[in-house]
């Protein structure tokens, strides 16, 4: 097998030290005895047990939490079933173009024409039924809405590697439509659900525009709390929660990777 060159070794290096770099440095000053600046004052673990006590940024964490495994739980089942309606009934070509562009339309619209939008459609709801106020549930829809794409869009791929064969094999074996669905379809569909899933979830953990335009007086989320932190100063604390929140999308990450099909215990 053909050695890489010396050029493409240094290369790779120098970009996963581009990468890494910068959220190494907040791992390291997390520790700083030092409150403000980048000097040095000691080794600390001060404010990971302010973090711990912040009742703030507990309330943060949790409403981040709630926020994304409920909008990844329904975008994941509306975002299944719509690419399997898509990709599984007889559409003509004409309108199956016409569905793959409004499918992939919230993709590749930006977030803050995004988050305006939902704005407006929740002003409009609350004028007309006096309900649906700003806050988690508001919140929760707008994160809904474009989750979906990403989730159907994974399971799309899928179902096209999968093809018809399977299904038609199951059908001629005189298995019903709902056994075919349950017993062979989503099964194999699996790891294209759970692509999505995750895709989805990680989209919600990280999402700012829309959840800042979205958000009730009680529906702060961590990535809206830590925007308003930064906007006053950032502190060793804000660097404690970032290396948390990183940590522990590596721990997820890695548990995925040794979870998935073919990967090797």
């Amino acid at each position: 097998m053909k050695r890489c060159s010396i050029g493409s070794s240094i290369g790779s290096v120098a970009i996963f030290i581009f990468l890494y770099l910068p959220m190494l440095s907040v791992a390291v000053f997390s520790f700083n005895a030092s409150k403000m600046g980048l000097k040095w004052g000691g080794f600390s673990t001060e404010w990971y047990e302010k973090l711990v006590h912040n009742q703030m940024i507990l309330n943060a964490a949790w409403n981040t939490l709630v926020l994304a495994v409920t909008s990844t739980f329904i975008s994941t089942i509306i975002g299944t079933m719509l690419a399997i309606g898509m990709f599984r009934f007889p559409w003509s070509r004409r309108a199956m173009n016409k569905l793959n562009v409004l499918l992939h339309l919230p993709v590749v619209t930006p977030d803050i024409i995004f988050a305006v939008a939902l704005v407006i459609a929740f002003s409009v709801i609350r004028y007309m039924t006096g309900l649906f106020e700003l806050g988690m549930a508001s919140m929760i829809v707008g994160h809904v809405t474009f989750q979906i794409s990403f989730v159907a869009l994974a399971v799309k791929g899928r179902l096209e590697l999968i093809g018809h064969d399977v299904e038609e094999a199951a059908c001629d074996l005189y298995a019903g439509y709902w056994r075919v669905l349950t017993r062979v379809l989503l099964p194999m569909l699996m790891p294209g659900i759970v692509a999505g899933a995750m895709l989805a979830f990680t989209l919600s953990l990280d999402d700012f525009v829309i959840s800042f335009f979205t958000a009730g007086p009680k529906s702060s989320t961590l990535p809206l709390f830590i925007y308003a932190s930064v906007k006053r100063g950032i502190t060793p604390e804000i660097h404690a929660l970032s290396t948390i929140i990183m940590l522990a999308t590596i721990c997820t990450v890695a548990f995925m990777q040794k979870m998935a099909p073919g990967a090797k215990h």
